[in-house]
């Protein structure tokens, strides 16, 4: 999640410090992407910059693993009374 974190942190300052690049899309996702900045009120390069950043955050393994590790450390993963039970007794039908 750091080099995420640090990707957005490098962009707060603006885009004036960025590398330029061209790259090629198909014109249908250009233009819903341009309608897209407009009605956002973003620049073409934000809107690209966020969605790069939004993809690597969602495909980042160690930032997912983070997220799953942050939810198990706040749910209760004691069992309750009914799993107990219900665990007890598919033990005591099942055949070993």
């Amino acid at each position: 999640m750091g080099s995420v974190l640090g990707l957005l942190r490098s962009f707060k300052g603006g885009y004036t410090r960025s590398m330029k690049t061209a790259i090629s899309i198909p014109d249908s996702v250009f233009e819903s992407a341009e309608r897209l900045a407009d009605r956002m009120q973003k620049s073409r390069s934000q809107l690209y910059s966020d969605a790069v950043i939004e993809y690597l955050a969602r495909h980042n393994h160690d930032t997912v693993t983070e997220r799953i590790d942050a939810v198990c450390g706040e749910v209760d993963t004691r069992p309750d009374d009914f799993l107990k039970e219900a665990a007890r007794r598919g033990l005591t039908t099942t055949e070993w």
